[in-house]
């Protein structure tokens, strides 16, 4: 099978761009010729405000090129990951033109939240859901805090809305948790159309010790990620409970005050991946304490790669993935004293903690290793493409002959 693999690069690396990087290179790994068209958000530096406005509704560049590519790869299935803000979703023009059908992963909430996070004052916000124009979000300038900008997002996505691009243009969704599947059912895509497929550690890591007697954090220094709940908590906890925070973004500051202030709490900054899973596996416990609706929290299972459980706020996706009692705790979003007992439940009860390392483990291995995603994701694509009335791909089971 022949994929063309779409995505647009965040200025800052973030989850998606790990995603997308994983799901290639799973796909070639299985015999596949994967085509990428990528552009990244550092050449934004480069355009003008109209320029930029104008891409995001419809960039003909993308479209051109999508069509190029089509007649010259002859790809069986678009596999797009984030078109927001340059690709843009001309390219799925592009592919119905040439016969091609479009699976597109829902990694976010953009389509249906111009901030794409439900948030606002770090609360979960869902004030434009289901409405044909998010005008909230140019009240609250939900954008990067921008009028301007807010308008460009909110009316890129009622465009869209308006000319119907995700019903009839889109043949299949993904999305990593049933959450968030049932957001976008709200926001207006058909039901049918949109399949939950978790994301994956690619590698399996092996399991940690779990000795390091610290917890960790790692992910963006930011408000949604629930820092100042994390270090509101520490200040109740007992002397001897250690923090690892792994990470960097824009409240650095606090948490390297924080770190200055108090010996328990470590600042370890930005790390590489298998640094950052070396840390996890001798962590007591992963903490996720964000304050949005998580899709899906990738953290979450490479600490349960590792073996380690994870203490996560009740919200959004977490709650879904992490398995109260069982493969971590949960406690009430915002709540510092609640993490708190949570925390030093695990700290103070050695059989919970061993019990839950054994149980996030099995999670792992029975829903989020490369081999399992695979299997989903090839059943999705060959669903598609029999759907379309493309039925002449050569079941990939029995073929590793790539055109």
């Amino acid at each position: 099978m022949k994929i063309l693999a779409c995505h647009n690069y965040y200025q800052q690396a973030g989850g998606e761009d790990l995603i997308f990087a994983d799901e290639v290179r799973l796909l070639r790994s299985r015999g596949h010729k994967v085509v990428e068209y990528t552009l990244h958000n550092d050449s934004i530096h480069d355009m003008g405000r109209i320029e930029l406005a104008k891409n995001t509704f419809w960039n003909r560049e993308s479209a051109a090129k999508v069509k190029e590519i089509m007649h010259q790869e002859r790809p069986d299935i678009l596999h797009s990951m984030n078109t927001f803000p340059l690709i843009s979703p001309s390219i799925f023009y592009a592919a119905k033109e040439a016969g091609v059908p479009v699976v597109q992963w829902l990694q976010n909430f953009r389509t249906i939240c111009p901030k794409a996070q439900f948030t606002r004052n770090d609360k979960p916000c869902e004030k434009c859901l289901g409405k044909a124009f998010a005008w909230p979000a140019l009240v609250h300038r939900c954008y990067r805090g921008s009028l301007s900008a807010s308008t460009v997002v909110a009316g890129m996505s009622a465009f869209h809305r308006a000319r119907k691009t995700w019903v009839k243009m889109v043949d299949r969704f993904l999305v990593p948790t049933e959450f968030v599947r049932q957001k976008h059912i709200e926001g207006g895509i058909p039901a049918d159309r949109i399949e939950v497929k978790p994301n994956f550690v690619h590698d399996d890591p092996g399991v940690g010790t779990g000795r390091g007697g610290y917890f960790v954090f790692v992910g963006r220094l930011s408000q949604e990620k629930g820092i100042e709940t994390l270090l509101a908590a520490w200040k109740r906890l007992p002397v001897h409970c250690r923090l690892k925070i792994v990470g960097d973004g824009p409240l650095a500051d606090l948490v390297r005050t924080a770190s200055a202030n108090d010996e328990r709490i470590e600042w370890l900054g930005w790390k590489s991946l298998d640094e950052a899973l070396a840390i996890v596996g001798d962590a007591l416990a992963l903490i996720m304490p964000s304050t949005w609706y998580e899709t899906f929290g990738r953290t979450i299972i490479e600490a349960y790669s590792k073996g380690t459980p994870v203490i996560a706020s009740r919200l959004g996706a977490m709650a879904e993935i992490v398995r109260d009692g069982e493969t971590g705790l949960m406690f009430e979003p915002g709540d510092d004293f609640d993490l708190a007992v949570k925390a030093e439940m695990l700290l103070l009860d050695h059989r919970l903690t061993s019990t839950m390392r054994q149980k996030a483990r099995s999670d792992y291995e029975a829903k989020f290793t490369a081999e399992t995603n695979y299997e989903m994701l090839i059943s999705v694509f060959e669903r598609t493409l029999s759907a379309s009335g493309n039925n002449h791909i050569v079941d990939h089971r029995l073929s590793e002959v790539t055109r």
